[in-house]
């Protein structure tokens, strides 16, 4: 990608170096939204998420980190001991994780995986990362695609957040033009910003836990356990094994 797009990286890069950072939003339909901010990707493990501490107990062997970002599950999972490969997208995420020591961390579309990358016995998609399949059909592609690079008892832990635990009306309106487009009601057509930066538009799909069993299924997997946020707010982690 250009310099200019990849506001993903600077965002991270800026709040790495002490500049402000602000995560801008925007949906294909025109809605804007500010996220938290950077700090999060930055957070020790005693910070986390309960949710996501408890997923890391279902983490074994070598790990594959999709959407690495600024590097804080990799060293989670470094610091206990695992062979860990982190990928991401953006040149300046996965410099920052990098610099932070992250000890393989290489510039890879989730797309571009292969068996160049070799086995992994668990695979990471942490922060709603389960979103990175974009789409129904590209859940199917991925899935299929990972079953084949990683070891026969193999796991993915992934997040995601409930589409439906929502009552905002613009969510809403949204998820009902998806459903009459054939998409499914997560599915999210965004881009972000952060000053002269603007990231290239991207699919990111959110789906309920049932979504997430059957999409699963659809690729070789199956929902084996569901880890939930304890406020309820409808994000979560799923733990799948092959069927």
């Amino acid at each position: 990608m250009r310099e200019r797009e990849d506001a993903f990286g600077r965002i991270v890069l800026d709040y790495f170096e002490g500049r402000r950072a602000h995560e801008i939003i925007e949906r294909s339909d025109g809605f804007i939204d500010v996220s938290l901010g950077p700090k999060p990707y930055f957070d020790p493990f005693r910070r986390w998420l309960l949710v996501e501490r408890k997923a890391m107990r279902h983490v074994r062997g070598r790990v594959l980190d999709v959407g690495l970002g600024a590097g804080r599950v990799a060293l989670y999972l470094q610091e206990r001991g695992h062979e860990v490969v982190g990928i991401d997208n953006s040149p300046l995420a996965v410099e920052v994780a990098r610099r932070r020591g992250v000890e393989d961390a290489r510039l890879l579309a989730f797309k571009d995986i292969s068996a160049k990358l070799g086995v992994f016995d668990t695979v990471v998609m942490m922060c709603s990362n389960f979103g990175l399949f974009g789409s129904a059909i590209g859940a199917r592609r991925m899935l299929r695609r990972l079953a084949r690079i990683t070891s026969p008892d193999a796991r993915i832990v992934a997040g995601s957040r409930d589409p439906y635990a929502t009552d905002n009306p613009d969510h809403l309106v949204y998820q009902e033009s998806n459903r009459r487009q054939g998409r499914m009601s997560g599915q999210l057509r965004l881009r972000l910003r952060h000053g002269h930066y603007i990231g290239r538009w991207f699919d990111y799909l959110i789906v309920s836990p049932d979504e997430m069993d059957s999409l699963a299924k659809s690729g070789g997997w199956q929902v084996e356990r569901l880890i939930e946020h304890e406020s309820g707010d409808g994000y979560y982690v799923g733990v799948l094994g092959k069927t």
